[in-house]
């Protein structure tokens, strides 16, 4: 048989034998089975543009309600950009996994040579031998990076729905904290203009009056503050969802966060959902045997480097009129003189190490990031239900007696306007308490499937302190 119909027959079957469906539509379904409660089977990547009208309605759809957190994450899921970014780079690194299984192309060369009366035509087909040779290692290899590729995929898309639902509770939690501010602001506003009427009339001391009115102006401060606060909490959310001008302006929010439950997660429950399969511990264990299996390809192309091809030349003789075709074969054989390797190979073995050493502080890391979640979901579970079941009704019950007292003329009316500024203020603090609740909760969700994520408790502002201590008059 002709060397290189040989050779070219032997690259093609290899080559064929070595491709793999390594599709980004499959990767996604994968994370939509794997993550139901992060996804609900709606991610996709929008390659067309019937897909793109088809999540554009949807959107409006969703849009022309009130959007729930739940919601949120459709929205972003079928709007966002920044979605439909890391799944096309999921699906670019997907690719790139399946190419490095892959033959190289072979390489062709033509010469024609003339000398005298004879004229010399020279054909080879060569292969990298090495390439050949190790393309089951290599094979493995590729189907490695791919499932890192996926394992990566699924990472990324937990990550980015967790910012989604933490910038949804911020959104919701700013908007209700504004409204509040103004009741503060509205109830200051009438402290000092009915202090500066009684001043007029000598009822009220220049002391008096200040106090009322630098509480008003603190109020007005701090109404400015919520103001730029809910706008930035909002179009952070706009950002993570993907909206335009258009689509912002049709964005509506609930007027408050959903009701903390009474009964928290429970530590057995959190741990048993998390089981072995956690994320970061899949992705740094495929990450070492990516290392593992490509220390010993890398070992071999450091030291040696072959190629091997087919010639098939031809030479016609004028002068006698006669054609003369030669078959043979040739073999290209890198020396390694001037560089044995040793850089290569420390560079190998250390990253093998380094990756070794990363998968062993994951698995470690794993359970203890797993508990400080949970310690802050707990934490702010507890600080939440004790604002609504004790200090809130407590604060009521004294707005209660007091308006009672003012009615009897027991107490002035600036006494009943602190207090009310009190129990503003305690709603308030309720507020941050329930918003630092919502995010531990949507850390801790992450945690469990191992994305792990900030979840610290921020301090809860709050007027008790001078609601304690009673109006400063």
């Amino acid at each position: 048989m002709n060397p290189l119909r040989s050779l070219s027959l032997l690259a093609s079957a290899l080559t064929l034998a070595g491709c793999t469906s390594l599709g980004i539509e499959q990767a996604i379904q994968e994370v939509n089975t794997a993550l139901p409660t992060f996804t609900s089977g709606q991610l996709s990547l929008q390659q067309g543009d019937d897909q793109r009208r088809a999540a554009q309605s949807l959107v409006a759809g969703l849009l022309a309600q009130t959007l729930g957190q739940a919601q949120a994450v459709q929205v972003a899921l079928a709007n966002s950009p920044a979605v439909q970014a890391l799944l096309a780079q999921g699906a670019a690194n997907l690719a790139q996994a399946d190419q490095s299984g892959r033959i190289a192309n072979p390489l062709f060369s033509f010469e024609r040579v003339r000398s005298g009366d004879e004229l010399e035509l020279g054909r080879l087909l060569s292969f990298g031998l090495l390439e050949l040779l190790t393309l089951p290692q290599r094979q493995s290899i590729a189907r490695g990076q791919a499932q890192q590729a996926r394992v990566q995929l699924g990472t990324d898309v937990v990550e980015k729905v967790s910012q989604v639902r933490q910038a949804w509770v911020r959104a919701v939690a700013a908007q209700q904290t504004l409204h509040y501010a103004r009741q503060v602001n509205q109830a200051a506003q009438a402290g000092a203009e009915l202090a500066r009427r009684m001043q007029q009339v000598g009822n009220f001391t220049r002391l008096q009056r200040a106090r009322e009115h630098v509480f008003y102006a603190d109020s007005a401060a701090q109404l400015v503050s919520a103001q730029h606060a809910a706008t930035a909490a909002r179009e952070e959310l706009a950002r993570q969802l993907g909206l335009d001008d258009t689509q912002l302006a049709q964005l509506k929010l609930p007027q408050r966060l959903p009701d903390v439950p009474t009964q928290p997660r429970t530590a057995p429950e959190v741990s048993a959902a998390a089981g072995a399969q956690r994320l970061d511990v899949q992705l740094a264990r495929a990450q070492l045997d990516v290392a593992g299996r490509s220390q010993g390809l890398n070992l071999i192309n450091s030291l040696v480097d072959v190629e091997v091809g087919g010639r098939h030349d031809t030479v016609f003789d004028n002068q006698s009129g006669t054609r003369t075709n030669r078959n043979g074969y040739e073999i290209g054989i890198r020396l390694p003189i001037f560089d044995l390797g040793g850089a290569q190979r420390v560079a190998m073995n250390a990253r093998s190490l380094a990756a070794a050493h990363r998968y062993e502080g994951v698995v470690r890391g794993a359970t203890s990031q797993l508990r400080e979640s949970y310690s802050a979901y707990r934490s702010a579970h507890d600080l939440a239900r004790h604002y609504l079941d004790e200090i809130v009704p407590l604060r009521k019950t004294m707005a209660q007696e007091n308006l009672l007292r003012y009615n009897g003329m027991l107490i002035g009316v600036f006494e009943l306007l602190a207090d009310t500024r009190d129990q503003i203020a305690s709603v308030m603090a309720a507020i941050g308490a329930q918003q630092q609740f919502w995010l531990a909760d949507a850390a801790l969700t992450a945690s469990v499937v191992g994305r792990p994520m900030a979840a610290g408790l921020a301090p809860v502002s709050t007027g008790a302190s001078s609601a304690i201590q009673g109006p400063a008059h």
